[in-house]
């Protein structure tokens, strides 16, 4: 490999949210990587970092091209350029498209379990959530589509966000899906935003569906947001877009967006945004390899040595979504237990919804030591209890 993913960053003392933690305690938690992002998208901060002096920033063209350029390469798909927006996050987006599209008391639906803060950015603004379970049988998930259908036919339903891949479960949605998906939405009369911001994290050799290149119906329907934050772990540069095809649902959308005043970029979003899709292709297929061996890992570990865990097999994202429903039905109260016995600092899995009640989430994303001293952990403390 020509870059290096086994070296360990002490990040204690940078202010980090995931490492703000107790002496001896080991976060593998919240959605961001122990790695350094590649060498060079640093490269392009610190050039302009040089520069000295930081004002106000446009987007300029280059940012469009090469948001549309990677998606052509990379995922078969070439969004247009003039229905790309700036944003400084995919959440703060949501959030201000669902106060935007919906109105109060309406209901957004969820496919459960699901990220945790969608339900934040529905909740937080009046709206009520409408969950509908995914199946779950012998370690996979796939949708009820009777219930999906029965769900999105109530009149108060206006919005559905999808994960695509899905997180926690690490799920790619294929073509036929989403477009079953987009159907049911469009006869309902019901909007989606689709959550695309794990695209590029899927496991070598799988490669995800954009909703919005599954057909017209889908892309006129749709808002897609996407980053390159999660896959170079550049999140705190607050760097996204959302990707709205139909020209009314642009306008609405992007009134909503300057309205909330986040559609203007900090003085180094532009910059990491273009390096990391004109210069981070091969760093992050090496990190997709390594990041797939730390899942093997992770399978062979637990088989071998955590009776009664079982990991969901995973196509994508860092994160491994761990079945405990052999050992409790309250996996928050466990995950409270592993932390106070042993330091690991996992998710509990009703977060992520009502069917989550026996999951955990971990990341992964990280060096191969920290992972197997993690698993260690996790093993000593369901031997401790």
């Amino acid at each position: 490999m020509k870059y290096d993913f086994d070296s360990v960053t002490d990040r204690k003392g940078t202010y980090s949210l995931k490492w703000d933690v107790n002496e001896g305690e080991l976060p593998m938690w919240v959605a961001d990587m122990d790695f350094k992002t590649a060498p060079e998208i640093t490269e392009a901060i610190l050039e302009r970092a040089a520069h000295g002096i930081y004002g106000y920033t446009i987007v300029p063209d280059e940012w469009a091209e090469a948001y549309s350029e990677w998606w052509r390469v990379r995922h078969g798909f070439r969004p247009e350029k003039d229905a790309l927006i700036f944003v400084n996050g995919v959440v703060p987006a949501i959030s201000s498209i669902v106060r935007k599209i919906t109105t109060p008391a309406e209901k957004v639906l969820l496919q459960t379990p699901v990220y945790n803060i969608f339900f934040n950015s529905v909740l937080n603004n009046g709206r009520n959530v409408t969950e509908a379970p995914l199946i779950y049988h012998d370690r996979a998930y796939s949708i009820d589509f009777d219930m999906l259908g029965e769900k999105l036919s109530d009149p108060q339903t206006s919005l559905m966000i999808l994960c695509n891949p899905h997180n926690p479960i690490g799920k790619i949605w294929d073509r036929e899906t989403l477009a079953r998906i987009g159907r049911l939405c469009a006869e309902n009369n019901v909007k989606i935003i689709s959550d695309e911001i794990h695209c590029d994290l899927t496991d070598p050799g799988r490669e995800y569906v954009p909703f919005a290149s599954v057909s017209d119906e889908c892309a006129q329907n749709s808002i897609t947001c996407m980053a390159p934050t999660k896959a170079f772990n550049i999140a705190g540069l607050q760097t996204a877009a959302v990707y709205v095809p139909d020209k009314a649902m642009r306008h609405k959308v992007r009134r909503a967006l300057n309205t909330d005043e986040i559609a203007e970029p900090n003085a180094f979003a532009v910059q990491a945004a273009i390096a990391a899709f004109t210069k981070g292709g091969r760093w992050l297929d090496e990190l997709r390899e390594y990041i797939s061996k730390n899942k093997e890992y992770v399978y062979e570990y637990i088989g071998k040595n955590i009776p009664g865990v079982k990991a969901v097999r995973s196509e994508a994202t860092y994160l491994m979504w761990l079945d405990f429903s052999d050992i409790t039905d309250d996996a928050c109260a466990l995950a409270h237990e592993i932390r106070k016995k042993t330091g690991l600092y996992i998710s509990e899995g009703s977060q992520y919804g009502r069917a989550g009640a026996a999951f955990m989430r971990m990341n992964i994303a990280c060096p191969a030591k920290i992972l197997q001293d993690g698993l260690d952990r996790l093993r000593e403390a369901l031997a401790l209890i």
